[in-house]
């Protein structure tokens, strides 16, 4: 009998919450295979078995927060003869055959009953399993509000609560109000990662002198130059796509190095200045913003750049981060403009000293010498902490890199 057990995955790490079972009891699983997954503060853990055999024990159920250190299932490698279950993602609500085997018992530790005496599948969501197993409630007693069918923790809630029975002298006026709809109102239970990143959001705004200052960016000879070399670019670096994030990374970069305090943090009553290079890259995610970092951006060229955004970006995407590609970075850019954003207050990631904010590129009438043309303007903002950074460091930093957009040939001096 071998122990599944949450691993160490990293220092700053000591729980997690179980979000999939892809195996279930009775299973059988192959060394090294994949059987549950575990949401931390920063990535999605895999959790794989050590020994081949049959998974005779659940522990721990879906929604449930797990240490460090804790036994959440069991495999026996001498049991024999069960055959696989379907995979989560693949387990759909309907009826299964009447040829199928049973599924073995649930372990105690999960007295909800998943299935209906007619051996349909009852839908619900993690949470409210969770509190159908705290209750002690049969999910196939609840009655859902979802027209759907699915089973949510409002509905294990009211389960089994009736209202009071009036006073006998009761009158019309007298009796409570009428239950609000809850139909009109879906409760869902933040992830860990919302709530992390929900926490040291509020950190951030309540620990730092954080002020913002703007700029305006013509992008009218980024653009050109872009538009002049991608198609060789991506013929000359294995198909790789030539964008804005690298002209602004490889900018930003050269600018740290003139600004030292953008690239710096406070640790205790010391002001730690940053001699690396690794810039923070926010992508979104179904899951909500993560900010993989870009390494020692002074040591690559624009295809390595974009190389390393694209592979970053995939990952999130797929939740394949590691903590690795999370942990120290230096400076974060973040562009809203994807998301048609005019213009933003960004707010400092982690520890840092400040983040850059790129927004939606609009063509607006401006002053060129003494004519109006109309241009590609993208607003940039740069948010940062006072206490490190004063307003002519920030300004100036600003302004150099509004500078090396404008005139893109600059880029390759400095870098």
């Amino acid at each position: 009998m071998a122990d599944i057990i949450v691993p160490e995955l990293a220092e700053s790490i000591t729980e997690g919450e179980i979000v999939r079972w892809v195996k279930q009891v009775g299973d059988s699983v192959e060394k090294g295979e994949f059987i549950v997954e575990l949401e931390t503060d920063k990535v999605n853990a895999e959790i794989i078995s050590e020994e081949a055999g049959v998974l005779t024990e659940i522990l721990a159920q879906e929604g449930d927060v797990v240490e460090v250190g804790a036994v959440i299932a069991r495999v026996d490698a001498n049991a024999t003869g069960a055959a696989p279950a379907p995979k989560a993602e693949e387990a759909k609500p309907e009826a299964p055959k009447a040829e199928e085997a049973p599924k073995a018992a649930p372990a105690p530790a999960a007295p909800v009953v998943e299935e209906t005496s007619s051996n349909e599948r009852i839908i619900a969501s993690p949470a409210a399993r969770k509190l159908a197993r705290e209750k002690g409630i049969d999910l196939a007693a609840v009655s859902p509000v979802d027209p759907q069918g699915r089973v949510r923790v409002q509905d294990v809630a009211a389960h089994g609560t009736a209202p009071a029975a009036p006073a006998a002298q009761a009158t019309p006026a007298a009796q409570a109000p009428k239950a609000v709809d809850d139909s009109r109102v879906e409760a869902v239970k933040m992830t860990r990662r919302q709530q992390t990143a929900a926490r040291k959001l509020l950190e951030v705004s309540q620990n730092t002198a954080m002020l913002t200052t703007f700029n305006e960016i013509d992008m009218t000879a980024v653009m050109a130059l872009r538009s002049r070399k991608k198609d060789a670019f991506m013929e000359n670096h294995d198909g790789t796509k030539l964008g804005f994030m690298s002209f602004f990374t490889k900018a930003v970069t050269a600018a740290l190095k003139k600004y030292p305090a953008v690239n710096a943090k406070i640790v205790g009553d010391e002001i730690h200045y940053n001699k690396f290079y690794d810039v923070g890259v926010a992508v979104s995610t179904p899951d909500g913003l993560v900010v993989p970092n870009v390494r020692d951006t002074d040591r690559k060229n624009f295809a390595e750049i974009e190389a390393d955004i694209a592979e970053l970006a995939v990952k999130a995407r797929n939740k394949k981060l590691a903590l690795s590609d999370l942990e120290g970075g230096s400076f974060t850019i973040t562009n809203g403009g994807i998301f048609g954003s005019l213009m933003s207050t960004p707010i400092i990631n982690g520890d840092q000293a400040a983040i850059l904010g790129m927004h939606n590129i609009v063509k607006r009438p401006i002053a060129v010498g003494d004519e109006i043309e109309l241009r590609p303007m993208m607003y940039v903002a740069l948010s940062y902490d006072h206490r490190i950074i004063n307003g002519k460091e920030s300004v100036g930093f600003l302004k150099m890199v509004k500078d090396l957009i404008e005139n893109p040939e600059d880029l390759l001096l400095e870098g």
